[in-house]
């Protein structure tokens, strides 16, 4: 049977995905929420077929560098140490490294290793600032975000949605792209995100 390079390469990243959200109960299924969210934000912006598809896999491997992040510090309850927390930011140099290697995501590189960069400058690695930001690193921070302040860590219980809203307003500018950050904040009050929702086999399609 035929097999696109497109179905493929979804295939490659579906199995990346899978893999690292074997590693950690607390955080499985977060890069699946975090492609539908990026993706709601990436159609608002009417991005070309072409980005959207290059958002999708960006989305889902965006904590792909997390596989090389030791158990005892990713799966940690306590609060990390300086030293745990700097092993835990180079997951983001650790995927874009990964994938480097893999001449069918090279272009995916820009948006795992800046994904937390933040608007101010004071984000991570390079502390990029504004729009040198790479568009899909910036609209995948907000997803990033949201997701992980409605779900449960180990290190603490999920928010509630309005408090994350709140929250989301309240760093538009400062950790956040202002004017994506807004755009998510009216698609998250014109449809609530269920947190009873059973993600289908198909969610990849």
């Amino acid at each position: 049977m035929f097999t696109s390079r497109k179905t493929t390469n979804l295939e490659i990243v579906i199995a990346f995905t899978e893999a690292l959200d074997a590693r950690d109960q607390h955080t499985a299924g977060h890069s699946r929420r975090v492609m539908e969210y990026a993706l709601s934000i990436g159609k608002r912006l009417d991005l070309s077929a072409g980005s959207i598809e290059h958002l999708r896999m960006a989305a889902l491997l965006h904590d792909i560098g997390k596989i090389g992040i030791p158990d005892a510090i990713l799966h940690k309850i306590d609060k990390l140490s300086d030293a745990e927390y700097g092993t835990i930011k180079a997951h983001s140099e650790i995927g874009a490294n990964i994938l480097k290697s893999m001449q069918t995501f090279e272009d995916l590189v820009p948006a795992i290793y800046h994904h937390h960069e933040r608007y101010d400058g004071k984000g991570y690695p390079q502390g990029l600032r504004g729009e040198n930001i790479p568009l899909h690193a910036r609209i995948i921070a907000i997803a990033d975000s949201f997701d992980a302040m409605i779900s449960d860590r180990a290190y603490r219980d999920a928010l509630n949605v309005e408090t994350a809203l709140a929250e989301l307003e309240s760093n538009k500018g400062t950790q956040f792209d202002p004017d994506i950050a807004h755009i998510f904040i009216e698609i998250l009050h014109q449809s609530p995100p269920d947190m009873n929702k059973i993600m289908e086999p198909e969610w990849y399609l």
